[in-house]
């Protein structure tokens, strides 16, 4: 591992518009994920910059903008920007699914752990309950993935 950190190729991801598109996906997402909460609450919470759940998912961006990039450099027909839709897909659909009913199941569990405690019954921990996202929450992700990945690739 540390020799390939070392091997100068390996910094020439840095330089790459479509590592940038997937990155700058997640990143733009975050940051207005954190702007709408921030509006919501009244408070700037920077826990948004790497939480799950949310709108707009930071994953869907990510995955939508690496594909889009793909797309843009190496053609969308190619087998390369094949392989992104199939895991832009897959991962938005777990986190529309897969993970959204684990955050459904938290929620129950959560109020299960509250009623405990108040028959003096000391549970150790919550569940996280922001883990996946809504349809609507994805396809704003998909849409802000997409977009930055536009620009990134125009102006590069």
């Amino acid at each position: 591992m540390l020799a390939s950190v070392q091997h100068w190729a390996f910094w020439e991801i840095f330089t790459s518009r479509v590592f940038w598109c997937g990155l700058g996906g997640w990143i733009v997402a975050s940051t207005v994920k954190m702007a709408i909460a921030a509006w919501k609450t009244r408070q700037f919470d920077f826990v948004y910059l790497v939480s799950t759940g949310g709108m707009p998912s930071s994953h869907s961006a990510s995955v939508c903008g690496l594909a889009a990039g793909i797309g843009y450099t190496y053609g969308f027909g190619s087998p390369l920007c094949v392989l992104a839709v199939a895991f832009a897909v897959v991962t938005m659909f777990d986190a529309a699914t897969v993970r959204r009913a684990a955050g459904e199941h938290a929620k129950v569990l959560n109020a299960v752990i509250r009623d405990l405690k108040e028959l003096k019954f000391k549970p150790k921990e919550r569940f996280r309950e922001l883990l996946g996202h809504t349809r609507t929450e994805v396809v704003w992700g998909m849409i802000t993935g997409i977009l930055w990945a536009t620009l990134v690739c125009a102006v590069f």
